[in-house]
């Protein structure tokens, strides 16, 4: 039976998509069965991201559903606070924001998947009356991320979906025009080579 992460890629509507994917193949199955669970270790631990994927990456922060921050795996209704390598937003308290929408951990005779998958979200630390969306992708666009294996394989992917500049969920200005240039050149690949290494620093052996 295979691993079943890539059930929570949402379908592709609108926008433009993204595909990073990084596979390693071990001596035998018992070595793959403990480079999956490291790995899924670290794509858990979000706050370590940065570690893994280089200086030039954007520091990711794990906070619980308030904005405050947390020291543990993630968990459904936690959010990333991002701090990217560019001018941040009003919106954001300087950052962007994502929810975590979903985690799913399945395991089965041959195979294990663990899989979670985040959308742009609202800066929690704002009144409740501020509803913009704090990201430089609108509310549409998700990220999954996924670390699998079958058999003696372990592959780490990350699927960007539904992903377009947001200059409708905002009533900044400078927000809508900061995050216009910040998604173009996310659209344009300049942030292929931080998923590249996310997903090669999540099997590391």
């Amino acid at each position: 039976m295979k691993a079943t992460g890539r059930n929570t890629v949402p379908p592709q509507h609108t926008g433009i998509k993204t595909d990073v994917m990084h596979t390693v193949t071990c001596s035998d199955t018992s070595d793959a069965k403990v480079l999956f669970d490291k790995a899924k270790e670290r794509l858990l631990h979000v706050s370590d991201w940065k570690a893994i994927c280089g200086k030039s990456s954007a520091d990711f922060m794990l906070t619980d559903a308030n904005g405050q921050t947390i020291n543990r795996a993630a968990q459904r209704g936690d959010k990333f606070r991002i701090d990217i390598p560019a001018p941040g937003t009003r919106a954001g308290n300087g950052y962007d924001w994502v929810e975590v929408e979903e985690i799913s951990i399945d395991s089965a005779a041959n195979s294990d998947s663990v899989a979670m998958r985040v959308r742009p979200t609202v800066n929690p630390l704002t009144p409740p009356d501020e509803n913009d969306t704090a990201h430089f992708y609108t509310g549409d666009a998700t990220s999954t991320f996924i670390v699998q294996r079958v058999g003696d394989t372990v592959t780490a992917e990350i699927h960007g979906r539904n992903e377009k500049p947001n200059t409708s969920e905002t009533n900044s200005l400078l927000d809508k025009a900061r995050n216009a240039l910040v998604a173009i050149g996310a659209i344009a690949g300049l942030h292929k080579p931080q998923w590249n290494a996310l997903a090669k620093g999540l099997l590391r052996r």
